[in-house]
């Protein structure tokens, strides 16, 4: 009770024009676009790289082993400097940050365009990670400091947009640049990287924590980092032979757990700010949104790695026409997003993600039930209405995570959500790879007929024709997986809170 003023004061003070807090007047929506510029850099990134793979393997002389570093550095980087976004923006402000951010991205891209081998590629893509991974908390902190809770719903509506048709148009625009050279999938960040830091320059002002700069916390930066990037490495590791049960995978799980549970005492003693403030997490909204925040990452990054899959596995599509096919997904979230924020606002999210979660429950069960020759069509519906889902869950359900905090604590919460998120991605991803492999081993034994080595794009296709309703199944028995996880999302949903911030009512405070 006595943390509300604090967290609801500020953006009262921030309205300083008479301007109504429930409404999203044209300068923060100018500056919702400015960050947009720069987040779809990092988000299409994520998965414009997937089609390109086999092709980097040929042009590299790279077995797939190998070459899935390429993605696996990448996303190490990114979870190992999320957490160094917060005490950056209160050491040297947003603006600085966030420029700063755009240009390691950028020269990372331009780098990884240039490589000579396979080394050289996974070194610049770790440098294009470090950039990457604090794009978005910087950019939600941003938004977040410039509009205050009573208009979060709305903003992150606008963050969000990226987020759910990135991993759309990146297998598309993926598809297409690969047939003309695979370093255009690189050196098309170049001129979106200029535009976006041009337009920083222009409109992103220079923004801090309340409390000024705090020392860097060196203790947690030597745990936690390494301790997520330990975690994100075993999780990597269980989608080949064995899965989690290799103790390689184990011993590497058990050390990141370690180090992470090691930083939790670090920051629960620390008088000072931490690079990620544990106490956060007594506050029972935000406790339940980051949960609900780690199943919203399973349900969104896991399941792009099961529905590409199956367009160009068990139907024996190419990249370009898989990522056509996922695009309604990316509609549906476009036209559910901006009702799914206003509703946030106005009548709260804990009324909006229960609803978001049944719907996108019911768009994933035709998934479980596919088959040889399921219709186009149908899957496309399921996919739009997957869409309506996720654009009202994912939001709605981050920008909840914000409401009751003090304006202060804003940036490093950010943080700690991108992280989650992140964690909730890698473990669905590595989870559903390890299933869906079992599930082709045991119906197909795939390393027999022409999958070796996870290589399950180049099944042949007279394998295809003869075993099709096999791999299908197998694809249904992991989307069966999928759902339940998706599922489980109903449970931290229900503790959300149930009134709005602003909307069209009284503030919330007098």
């Amino acid at each position: 009770m006595a943390d509300t003023t604090p967290a609801k004061s500020p953006p009262s003070a921030a309205s300083t024009a008479g301007r109504p807090p429930e409404g999203l007047d044209r300068a923060i929506i100018v500056l919702g676009l400015v960050i947009v510029s720069g987040n779809i850099m990092a988000i299409l990134d994520t998965t414009i790289v997937n089609v390109a793979l086999e092709q980097l393997g040929r042009d590299l002389d790279a077995g797939l082993a190998t070459i899935q570093w390429v993605i696996t550095g990448y996303l190490l980087a990114m979870g190992s400097v999320i957490p160094l976004t917060g005490w950056a923006i209160d050491r040297f402000g947003t603006r600085k940050v966030w420029m700063t951010s755009i240009l390691l991205f950028v020269a990372g891209s331009v780098l990884c365009g240039l490589a000579w081998n396979i080394g050289s590629l996974i070194a610049f893509r770790v440098l294009q990670g470090l950039g990457g991974g604090m794009l978005m908390p910087t950019g939600m902190s941003i938004l977040t400091m410039a509009a205050g809770p009573q208009r979060m719903g709305r903003v992150m509506s606008i963050v969000g947009v990226p987020m759910l048709l990135g991993p759309v148009l990146g297998p598309v625009l993926g598809g297409w640049l690969v047939g003309v050279n695979w370093r255009w999938i690189f050196f098309v960040n170049l001129p979106v990287g200029a535009l976006a830091l041009a337009l920083a320059w222009w409109k992103v002002h220079d923004e801090r924590g309340e409390n000024g700069p705090s020392a860097l916390d060196l203790r947690g930066l030597l745990l936690l980092p390494p301790g997520f990037a330990l975690l994100i490495y075993g999780l990597s590791t269980a989608s080949g032979e064995g899965g989690f049960g290799r103790p390689s995978t184990i011993a590497w799980l058990v050390a990141g757990a370690a180090f992470v549970a090691l930083f939790v005492v670090h920051s629960l003693n620390r008088r000072e700010k931490a690079l990620i403030d544990v106490r956060l997490f007594a506050d029972r909204t935000f406790a339940a949104a980051a949960v609900a925040v780690f199943f919203v990452g399973i349900a969104l990054l896991g399941s792009l790695l099961l529905l590409p899959l199956y367009f160009q596995v068990a139907r024996g599509e190419d990249a370009l026409s898989a990522g056509l096919l996922l695009a309604p997904q990316g509609l549906g979230a476009a036209c559910a997003m901006p009702l799914a924020g206003l509703a946030t606002d106005k009548i709260g999210p804990g009324r909006i993600v229960p609803v978001g979660i049944v719907v996108l429950v019911l768009g994933t069960i035709p998934f479980t039930m596919v088959e040889a020759d399921t219709s186009y069509w149908w899957l496309g519906a399921a996919l739009f209405v997957r869409g309506l889902g996720l654009g009202c869950t994912m939001m709605p359900t981050m920008s909840a995570a914000l409401t009751t905090l003090a304006r202060s604590a804003v940036p490093r919460a950010t943080s700690s959500l991108n992280i989650i998120l992140q964690l909730g991605g890698s473990f669905g991803a590595a989870l559903l790879a390890v299933v869906l492999s079992n599930e082709l081993r045991s119906h197909l034994q795939v390393a027999a007929s022409g999958g070796g080595e996870g290589r399950m794009g180049e099944i042949p296709d007279e394998v295809r024709e003869r075993f099709g309703p096999m791999l299908a199944e197998s694809f249904g028995q992991t989307f069966w997986v999928a759902l339940g996880l998706t599922a489980v999302l109903i449970i931290p949903a229900l503790f959300l809170p149930r009134k709005g911030t602003g909307g069209g009512g009284p503030p919330p405070i007098g």
